[in-house]
């Protein structure tokens, strides 16, 4: 049976994407979704109609900026970077996303 790739849970996407800029510095959409594939185990996978929304989106939201730039291949690459606006956001939603994560254990793993 070949091993189903998830699809990214609404809301997560954003927190991966901070965190991933937040750990690795700017970066053009193409090696944010690769680097969130390999932090995945390539359980995730993003293609461009998912990963470049969500940059605008946050980048609306004031979370990122955008630099163009020239990527390693020697194309020009529009390049994304964390705001301090977005270093909050990443707490706020840490913060959630680790609520969430104990409310379900309780029903993974019930005391009863």
């Amino acid at each position: 049976m070949p091993e189903c790739k998830s699809e990214v849970l609404q809301g997560t996407l954003d927190l991966m994407v901070l965190k991933t800029l937040e750990s690795m510095g700017p970066l053009h959409g193409y090696g944010i979704a690769r680097r969130i594939e390999q932090v995945s185990g390539n359980t995730v996978s993003l293609n461009q109609g998912t990963i470049y929304p969500a940059l605008l989106r946050l980048e609306q939201r004031g979370w990122v900026k955008a630099e163009w730039g020239t990527s390693e291949t020697g194309r020009r690459a529009k390049f994304y970077l964390l705001t301090p606006s977005g270093r909050k956001q990443i707490e706020q939603e840490t913060e959630n996303w680790e609520r969430v994560a104990a409310t379900m254990a309780r029903f993974l793993a019930p005391t009863n």
